[in-house]
């Protein structure tokens, strides 16, 4: 079983951010990642840095069972619950009004290639845990993706 804890940082100014991940198992550090990008919001970066995470899931450890623990509500709520409904209404989104069902969800792309990943390793689950609540895995991706945020096309891992 792994545990792997995701976290992204963003700076509006520059439109710019950074992604990072820890993986753990068994309490031992295995392995960690982090990037810079450009993006949209903060929202984007703490989906790439899940996104990321699952793919190397997916490449070093498909056969091992994984939680991705993240302190973003709105992207556990969005692999929890909306993506399959996104994937079912051709990646819109899914409010009940017609008008506004028609507008793209912010970074779809993203979502698409998130929603593949958990689709093809059904043995990563998404989970939420508390932001800036000393919670080592999750301090430590914090730092490492301010870290990133902070650097010019960065990528580790």
């Amino acid at each position: 079983m792994l545990d792997v804890y995701a976290d992204g940082s963003f700076r509006p100014k520059s439109s710019t951010g950074g992604w990072a991940f820890v993986v753990f198992q068994h309490g031992q550090e295995i392995h960690r990642a982090l990037g810079f990008a450009t993006g949209m919001s903060n929202n984007t970066f703490e989906l790439l840095a899940v996104l990321k995470a699952a793919a190397w899931i997916a490449n070093e450890r498909a056969d091992t069972s994984a939680t991705i623990w993240t302190d973003s509500s709105q992207t556990v709520k969005g692999c929890q619950i909306s993506r399959a409904i996104w994937r079912n209404n051709g990646w819109r989104r899914i409010e009940a009004n017609p008008k506004k069902r028609k507008r793209f969800i912010q970074d779809a792309a993203l979502w698409q290639e998130l929603d593949r990943q958990l689709t093809a390793n059904p043995r990563i689950r998404i989970a939420w845990c508390r932001g800036h609540d000393d919670i080592p895995g999750n301090e430590l991706a914090d730092a490492m993706a301010r870290t990133a945020a902070m650097a010019t096309n960065v990528t580790i891992g």
